[in-house]
């Protein structure tokens, strides 16, 4: 609907080029389009950080409209932590910025000679020196990029030391501490010698047919901001069914080893509201507000944590205060490092060392154990600086333990470190990492909220028990395709908007008269591409794994799992079929590939 800006950071040469229509309603945006534009340089030899490798920032169309919980944007590329398809979600207000600056998106290739920034005001774009910011954490660079500009109030996404020394979890951080945070798109961005985009825009979003829009998106967001969903997300943030999650062992703790920890309710939303807890923060137009803003002992007013990160840095370690997680998650935002793939990685420094397995003279003097924050504090710092024991951490989970001998200790799958929605609480999770696009992932499915039931019939799912086994592969499908959509439009997979209201946004939005059918092929549509995209850069059969910490019971048997881990070959072999792809391959069956419109990538894989 509005052209890509297209930037050039080797020659400075800045154009602008508009996406072919047909992609645009095949694959309606976001990450889905981001696929098909990049498909063509997404190839085997294509190093993830070379100046050759594509950065793309994209929005979808419903993004800034002020619609229903619509103000992300998703950053794409191929992903230096798994060498597959890199896709990552954000919130805040930056997505909106540039669309209302005149821009569906941003292409970003080349690398400059020096650290530069961009800056788009409107029509206007700008590259200037960066070199007096190469170093400064994400927050200062914010503020030192503004104050810069003559502009007031531009939105800025930046990255942090741990881009510019290319980790391979690095993030992309913009406004209240909202991240693009996974598959290390920061890394990508410092690769570019890219430390900062502004952006200020003055015009109009597009919509097709304006009166409808607006009529379906000020109903939905009533609908939407009443929600008994809605309103425990506002209350307690992402972190507010944590209790819940616990009791269903849902929450895993100690690395994954343990499903019981006594001290799990001080660090549940609940908690947080009740000790830390001083403000609420939105993205753009966005009726939920499920930002935290807490406020520690200094009286300085800081962004509070979330569920990954309250897990990441609390359970997952054996630790329950959760001021000391608020820090520990704020200095990873500082420095730009993902804090499940750090927070997970930790954890299972901690459990090499139970096992005797960590050399004395690689501690650098720290004393690690469980349930010591100071410990992990200095290992953040160790691994931003690449130093002693966090040159191994910075690389990774999998490189970790393969540098100490046990890389099948390590809990991810395809180099991506999985998040803290436990498989065996929520049987469906086990098929969403195992098969997510890019690495362990929630939210290519959060299938955990489906098992404690939240369907969706409307669009064909059905309900099953947590921890049912391969007569769900079907469902997790089902769900896979429908957050596709989601990250396409880009809708926040919090927001609890049924599917007809979403068809309702994207046919007024788009000019478009499809069928909920028509919808959820898209998205299938968009998940068979990213699954060609990655067969193409080596993904085969045997990638479609989980770490042995998942597949066997938990240590202490929590009620209810005292003999339960997911039957994952039977649900693997029933997903395939469910999915119409080639259960020895793996790939998307040739007949499948024809009836999504997808006819021309046959020749590529088969």
């Amino acid at each position: 609907m509005q052209p890509l800006l297209r930037i050039d950071l080797t020659t400075r040469s800045i154009d602008d080029f508009m996406i072919p229509r047909a992609w645009e309603i095949d694959f309606i945006g976001g990450a889905s389009l981001a696929a098909r534009i990049l498909y063509d340089k997404l190839i085997p030899s294509l190093d993830p950080l070379s100046p050759q490798a594509p950065l793309l920032f994209l929005n979808g169309p419903l993004s800034g409209t002020a619609g229903p919980a619509v103000g992300r944007f998703v950053v794409c590329a191929m992903s230096p932590a798994t060498h597959l398809w890199g896709e990552s979600n954000c919130g805040g207000f930056w997505g909106p910025e540039l669309r209302m600056a005149g821009y569906d998106g941003l292409l970003v290739e080349g690398k400059a000679s020096s650290p530069v920034f961009i800056s788009i005001i409107d029509n206007h774009v700008e590259i200037h020196s960066a070199e007096t910011m190469w170093g400064m954490d994400t927050y200062t660079t914010q503020a030192a990029v503004k104050a810069q500009l003559s502009v007031k109030n531009p939105r800025v996404a930046v990255i942090g030391p741990a881009g510019e020394a290319k980790i391979p979890f690095a993030l992309i951080l913009t406004d209240h501490g909202r991240v693009a945070g996974r598959t290390g798109m920061g890394a990508v961005m410092g690769s570019k010698n890219l430390k900062a985009i502004a952006v200020k825009g003055t015009g109009k979003v597009p919509v097709v047919n304006v009166e409808e829009y607006n009529q379906v998106r000020s109903s939905t967001n009533r609908e939407l901001k009443n929600d008994s969903y809605s309103e425990t997300l506002h209350a307690l943030g992402s972190a507010g069914a944590s209790d819940y999650f616990d009791y269903l062992s849902d929450m895993p703790k100690k690395y994954f080893q343990n499903g019981v920890f006594e001290g799990a309710t001080k660090v549940s939303g609940s908690s947080v509201a009740e000790t830390i807890l001083v403000g609420t923060s939105a993205c753009h137009a966005c009726v939920i507000a499920c930002g935290r803003v807490a406020k520690l002992e200094d009286g300085e007013k800081r962004k509070g944590p979330e569920y990954e990160t309250l897990i990441g840095f609390g359970p997952n370690l054996w630790f329950d205060d959760p001021v000391q997680i608020t820090r520990l998650g704020e200095l990873c935002d500082r420095y730009g490092m993902d804090s499940i793939s750090l927070s997970n990685t930790i954890g299972l420094v901690l459990k090499l060392n139970d096992m005797g397995l960590i050399p004395k003279d690689e501690m650098d003097g720290i004393s690690l154990g469980w349930g010591k924050p100071e410990g992990i504090a200095q290992l953040i710092h160790q691994t931003a600086h690449q130093q002693g024991l966090g040159y191994w951490i910075a690389r990774g989970s999998h490189e970790l333990g393969k540098h100490f001998g046990h890389e099948d200790e390590a809990v991810q799958v395809n180099n991506l470190e999985v998040p803290y929605h436990d498989p065996r609480g929520s049987s469906g999770m086990a098929l969403v990492y195992a098969t997510s696009p890019r690495g362990a992932c929630h939210n290519q499915s959060d299938y955990f909220i489906i098992d404690v039931g939240q369907v969706l019939p409307e669009i064909g799912m059905k309900a099953y028990d947590r921890h049912g086994g391969a007569e769900k592969a079907l469902n997790v499908a089902i769900h896979q395709n429908w957050r596709t959509i989601s990250n396409s439009l880009v809708l926040c997979i919090f927001a609890n908007v049924p599917p007809v209201s979403v068809l309702d946004l994207v046919n007024s939005a788009c000019g478009l008269h499809w069928t909920l059918d028509d919808l959820m092929r898209s998205g299938e549509r968009g998940w068979n591409l990213k699954r060609v995209i990655n067969h193409r850069l080596g993904l085969t059969r045997k990638n479609d794994q989980l770490p042995k910490a998942l597949l066997q019971p938990y240590q202490d048997h929590p009620a209810g799992t005292d003999s339960y881990a997911p039957d994952f070959e039977s649900m693997l072999e029933a997903y395939y079929q469910a999915r119409g792809w080639d259960p020895v391959t793996g790939y998307p069956g040739k007949e499948k590939l024809v009836s999504l419109g997808l006819e021309w990538l046959v020749e590529d894989i088969w």
